[in-house]
């Protein structure tokens, strides 16, 4: 059976390969590929400008044909490694053979043919392939579009920022606010989870079998080693990786970058798991409407349904992808000794779980764009909600010094259905200033929303 959208195990391959294009060239294994060719390409150049007798400097087409492998690569390089490996069974070794066969007729870079992977172990080409995709992953796909989402949740925070809404504190009614204050929330919430996730310092190593240099120094014992290997990880692309140098590992980078970075991104999914199950509950209570798609069918039985789908959507992904996010994030840190591979199989799945964090993304701002707000529900729910009062009344009779405030309100209104009427004749009873009176008696449950418009339109 061949690979088409239909016979495609992941749905990610499959149902939503379209909606995953541009996340698909970075943290595929052809993506893999292509960024251990560029790691293997800085590492030569650089030891051609190590001061080395025995491997002078590569002239300047040399350069820009290694440099040229990295910026064209393609998806037929991809495969031609893919078929070395057939031989190889060492995917590493199929990318240091796959360059060395494109230096064929080169005799200058026939002669520095030995150099390439020069004495680095497959983790030093691995660890920073993987940083590289990871970077560019967050900075070209998942920050993007967090970002288009905080953009939208920003502008509904500020157009909707005097909208009053009734709150539901344990599912019951409770002190009004506004859809825009809400929404304001977060905004301040996934705001903060984006930084964090920005702020991850991006590790990679080059040291060697286990950290040491110890091929290394076997071959240049005077030369210094780790500077060489924190300039080629620092110096800024393209003849360098503009990576954060990690001096100290065993075998493999110890990965504890990647935890951080990890739980960062779940938790961003987490704030919006929770943003989506609140907007999936105010369609259900008729807050909101959604606008309606020529042919889409809610329900095969129910002709009237315009069901919350891209909410419960975008729900669904992102708990699939934090499954993986926090699996990766717990383990990875984790090797037997100096390494074992159980690191090598779950880091395979990295394009998985930002994959369905990307789908979960898409598919929260589709459902986002759809919404509209219906006013009249939102008035309807709050006339039919006058026991919320009962908080001002009983703070004002505080302040007066009215004696068992919070006991006379509870006894009136504590379950029971209250009304405008009950509430004003309890108003006109109480012995405080009648200006204070009069201020509770212009009182909704529409204007009691206090600073909310104000905080709203802050964010």
């Amino acid at each position: 059976m061949s690979l088409t959208p239909t016979s495609a195990l992941s749905p990610l391959d499959g149902r939503y390969a379209a909606k995953l294009a541009p996340l698909r060239p970075l943290m595929s294994e052809q993506g893999y590929m292509h960024r251990r060719v560029q790691v293997e390409v800085a590492w030569l150049i650089a030891l051609s400008d190590a001061g080395f007798a025995e491997f002078k400097p590569l002239s300047p087409g040399a350069r820009t044909y290694l440099l040229g492998l990295v910026k064209h690569f393609s998806e037929a390089d991809a495969l031609a490694i893919k078929e070395i490996e057939k031989t190889t069974n060492h995917d590493v070794k199929a990318v240091e053979y796959w360059i060395k066969s494109k230096f064929e007729a080169r005799p200058e870079l026939e002669l520095a043919s030995e150099f390439v992977h020069f004495a680095c172990t497959s983790e030093d080409i691995n660890n920073t392939s993987h940083a590289l995709q990871l970077r560019a992953g967050r900075d070209l796909v998942l920050l993007p579009a967090l970002d288009r989402i905080l953009l939208k949740l920003r502008e509904m925070a500020h157009n909707l920022a005097d909208v009053p809404m009734l709150s539901r504190t344990h599912g019951q009614t409770a002190s009004p606010t506004t859809v825009g204050k809400e929404i304001a929330n977060v905004v301040v919430r996934l705001q903060t989870a984006c930084d964090r996730i920005a702020a991850v310092k991006i590790l990679a190593k080059m040291n060697g079998a286990v950290g040491n240099y110890n091929a290394h120094l076997a071959a240049w014992p005077d030369f210094d080693w780790e500077a060489f290997a924190r300039k080629v990880v620092e110096t800024p692309e393209p003849l360098g990786l503009g990576l954060t140098f990690q001096p100290f590992s065993i075998q493999i980078e110890p990965h504890d970058y990647m935890a951080e970075l990890f739980d960062a991104v779940a938790r961003a999914n987490t704030i919006l798991i929770d943003l989506s199950r609140d907007i999936w509950g105010y369609v259900s209570l008729g807050y909101f409407k959604q606008k309606l798609k020529a042919g889409e069918i809610g329900s095969s039985t129910m002709p009237h349904k315009v069901n919350p789908i891209d909410f419960e959507n975008a729900e669904g992904n992102l708990g699939l992808a934090n499954a993986l996010l926090r699996h990766m994030a717990d383990k990875l840190p984790i090797s037997r000794w100096q390494r074992d591979l159980t690191d090598s199989t779950v880091l395979r799945n990295m394009g998985v779980a930002l994959g369905y964090a990307t789908l979960a993304y898409q598919s929260l701002l589709t459902g986002l764009n759809k919404l509209e707000l219906n006013e009249t529900a939102l008035a309807a729910d709050l006339d039919g909600a006058w026991e919320v009062l009962a908080e001002p009344i009983q703070t004002v009779m505080r302040r007066f010094g009215v004696s068992g405030a919070y006991e006379k309100l509870k006894e009136v209104t504590r379950g029971q259905t209250v009304t405008a009427e009950a509430l004003h004749g309890l108003i006109r009873s109480l012995e405080i200033p009648q200006a204070e009176k009069d201020r509770l008696l212009a009182l909704t449950p529409a204007t009691y929303t206090g600073m909310a418009g104000e905080l709203a339109r802050r964010v």
